[in-house]
C-alpha cells in the first residue's frame, strides 16, 4: 500500500527528529493509514540511537483533531483502540518528546499531547474532549494519561462535559507545560530542543522512561538502580563533572 501524500512526515537531523501533521484542511485528523505511518516513524526514531528529541508539529490552524471517527463506519477500519495503542507508543518512545500546539487540539489529539513530555502552546490553542458527546467510550491509556497528567477533577470535567477550554485554562491545568506568543513559538521550540540535546543521553532518556513508568505506578527499583550504576561508570559523568569544573558546555557521547 502506498503512503498518502498528506500522511505524517518524518525528518531527522542529527539528534532531532520531527513528525509533521500535514492535513490542515481536515484539522490534521489521523486516519488508520496515518496511524500506520506514525508507527513506522516511531520505529525509525526508536532504532536511531542518535535521536534524543522527537517533536510533533502541525500545519495550519489546528494541531490535531484526533482519530478520524468517520472511518469507524467502514468494515475494514480498526477500532479506536488502534488509535489508543498508537498513542501509547508515543508515550513509550525512546526520545524526549515535544508537542508544539499552535492551535486547536481535539479528541484523541489531546491525548497525543499528553503522551508527550513537553507541550508548548500559544494563546491560539484551545481544546475539547467530545468522546461522551459522540457516544464513544475512551480507551484505557488515554484515561490514565488524563488522570496522571491533569488530575482526576480536571479529567472528569473534560471528559464528562465536553467543554471547550482556552489556552490559559490548558496551561493552568497542565495540558500545556508552557505558553509563548505565537511569533516566539519556533524560537522557544529551538531553545528547548537545544537544552534537551545538551543533556547526557544515558541519564536523559533513562529518567524520562522511568518518570513515565512511575506515573503509572510502576517503580522498577532494580532497573533504576542498574541505570544509576551504569551512569556512574559512564564516560559522560566524568565529562559532565569536568565541564562543570571548567565552566563549559559538556560534550557527551552517550557512553
Amino acid at each position: 500500500m502506498s503512503t498518502p501524500i498528506d500522511a505524517p512526515q518524518l525528518t531527522v537531523q542529527g539528534a532531532v527528529a520531527t513528525i509533521r501533521f500535514s492535513k490542515p484542511a481536515f484539522a490534521n485528523r489521523l486516519s488508520p493509514q496515518d496511524l500506520a505511518v506514525l508507527r513506522q516513524h516511531l520505529d525509525t526514531v526508536n532504532s536511531d540511537e542518535h535521536v534524543l528529541v522527537l517533536r510533533f508539529v502541525a500545519e495550519g490552524k489546528y494541531f490535531c483533531s484526533g482519530y478520524d471517527i468517520s472511518s469507524l463506519g467502514a468494515d475494514s477500519a480498526p477500532s479506536s483502540l488502534y488509535f489508543g495503542e498508537t498513542i501509547d507508543l508515543i508515550e513509550a518512545a525512546r526520545p524526549v518528546t515535544i508537542a508544539v500546539v499552535q492551535g486547536g487540539v481535539y479528541g484523541g489529539g489531546t491525548d497525543l499531547c499528553l503522551a508527550c513530555d513537553f507541550r508548548l502552546g500559544t494563546r491560539e490553542a484551545n481544546m475539547f474532549m467530545p468522546a461522551a458527546k459522540l457516544g464513544l467510550h475512551f480507551y484505557a491509556g488515554g484515561m490514565v494519561r488524563y488522570v496522571t497528567r491533569l488530575g482526576l477533577n480536571h479529567a472528569k470535567r473534560l471528559f464528562l462535559t465536553a467543554e471547550k477550554i482556552t489556552a490559559e485554562e490548558m496551561l493552568h491545568m497542565g495540558m500545556l507545560t508552557e505558553m509563548v506568543p505565537a511569533d516566539q513559538l519556533d524560537s522557544r521550540l529551538q531553545a528547548l530542543t537545544e537544552q534537551l540535546t545538551g543533556m547526557a543521553p544515558l541519564a536523559l532518556l533513562g529518567i524520562k522512561r522511568h518518570l513515565n513508568l512511575i506515573a503509572r505506578g510502576n517503580v522498577a527499583v532494580s532497573e533504576i538502580e542498574a541505570a544509576v550504576l551504569r551512569s556512574e561508570r559512564s564516560r559522560d559523568i566524568a565529562e559532565g563533572a569536568l565541564a562543570w569544573k571548567e565552566k563549559r558546555k559538556a560534550r557527551f557521547t552517550g557512553q
